[in-house]
């Protein structure tokens, strides 16, 4: 039997040791602990490593991946590295970012049946519908894709500024700003959307929450 996981293994020695060649102390440093300034929240595709499309290295960005980069209330997983990241490494930036060509933005466009995964689609059809005036004017499909899945990050990102973790955090002065990305695997190249949330000012009163 092929045991193609072991060039991972392999790949690993490789890298260790390359960094090591480049600085004796780069592992020693790095277990010292970690102070990243983003946070990225990306979907899960293989084709969309935060650190390399980023050009950044070990320690310098906390990353949650899921299908379809959602900020999902009720996603215990999200929450958890939302909280860590902001209330204990406190980083400055979050970062929604999707990426074109998106399998579970263009699967929630349909109606096709995939099973579990049908319940996180739903979220992602929220989104649609949200839109589907502005989306279903869109004749070209792949267009519509495409603006899909921009407005589909803009919506994560004002979801973020809904949480408590994000709120308390500006409430508390800390310096925390939202922002949402798309990444274009055709080009290798991220658009900012530019949807930056830095205060509870950018979000609608009905969703201030206040202080405990």
């Amino acid at each position: 039997m092929e045991k193609s996981y072991e060039k991972l293994l392999e790949n690993n020695k490789t890298w260790a040791q390359i960094k090591i060649n480049n600085d004796p102390l780069f592992f020693e440093n790095l277990a010292k602990g970690q102070s990243p300034e983003y946070l990225w929240i990306g979907c899960s595709d293989s084709r969309v490593p935060a650190d390399q499309i980023t050009g950044t290295n070990p320690g310098e960005i906390f990353v949650h991946r899921n299908i379809a980069n959602m900020v999902v209330h009720s996603d215990m997983n999200l929450l958890s590295v939302l909280s860590y990241a902001v209330e204990v490494l406190k980083v400055k930036h979050v970062i929604v970012c999707g990426h074109y060509g998106c399998g579970g933005v263009i699967a929630a466009m349909g109606n096709k049946q995939y099973g579990l995964i049908d319940n996180w689609l739903r979220h992602i059809k929220d989104v649609y519908r949200f839109h589907h005036t502005e989306l279903d004017a869109i004749t070209d499909v792949n267009e519509r894709t495409r603006r899909f899945i921009e407005l589909n990050v803009i919506e994560q990102v004002n979801d973020l500024s809904k949480t408590s973790i994000v709120q308390n955090a500006w409430k508390n002065g800390q310096t925390l700003h939202l922002h949402g990305w798309v990444y274009d695997l055709k080009d290798g190249i991220i658009k900012d959307l530019d949807v930056n949330y830095t205060s509870t000012k950018d979000l609608h009163a009905v969703y201030h929450l206040d202080k405990i």
